[in-house]
């Protein structure tokens, strides 16, 4: 690993080197001097910037859950009108192959630490509410300009396409589905739960 210029910049590379580790050993199998080996240091230099794995593990949570969330807010700010932002926030969901795939992936392999690790378990339940707000904002955007006839209130879908989309990601992680499976599915779930038939 190059020398950084700073704390922060050696921070980020141990949370690329955990992920990488994450990636490819899983959450509960991976050990500190695994982390180490992938930033080419000592486990005791990832022990100057964390005080414990669980501590880098909800930094690598974090950062992760960010750029996903970011992402997804970036592509439906960018589409014009409620059924063109609801595409936008199903499709940036999805997880695709490269980038939306390890991303989703790394994201389950760190949710058996978010069910011992407090830290981690907020990091999860915040991510959890930022996508549930997105698809509320949008499904409340539709309803109120008659885009959409809800079925149920904005919170209430929003929640059910959040949880949709997580099950759907564990299929597609253990190889029962692809990513265009998922997306059209997610589609039918609007097009069921908004009365708008043109979102395909």
């Amino acid at each position: 690993m190059p020398r950084p210029r700073n704390q922060a910049e050696r921070r980020a590379q141990l949370i690329e080197a955990a992920a990488r580790a994450v990636i490819g050993n899983g959450a509960t199998a991976v050990k500190l001097r695994d982390v180490a080996a992938e930033a080419s240091v000592t486990p005791a230099s990832v022990l100057y910037y964390y005080s414990d794995l669980q501590e880098l593990f909800s930094a690598v949570f974090r950062d992760a859950a960010a750029t996903y969330f970011d992402i997804r807010k970036e592509a439906i700010a960018a589409a014009q009108g409620p059924a063109e932002q609801l595409r936008a926030c199903i499709r940036s969901g999805v997880p695709w192959p490269g980038t939306g795939e390890r991303s989703t992936r790394l994201l389950f392999e760190l949710f058996p630490v978010a069910l011992r690790d407090e830290a981690v378990g907020q990091a999860h339940r915040l991510f959890v509410e930022q996508q549930t707000e997105l698809y509320r904002q949008v499904l409340a955007h539709g309803q109120d300009d008659g885009t959409f006839t809800l079925i149920d209130t904005p919170r209430a879908l929003a929640r059910s396409f959040v949880a949709l989309e997580d099950g759907y990601a564990m299929d597609l992680l253990i190889g029962t589905v692809t990513a265009a499976d998922i997306e059209a599915r997610l589609f039918a779930h609007a097009r069921t739960v908004t009365g708008n038939s043109a979102l395909v």
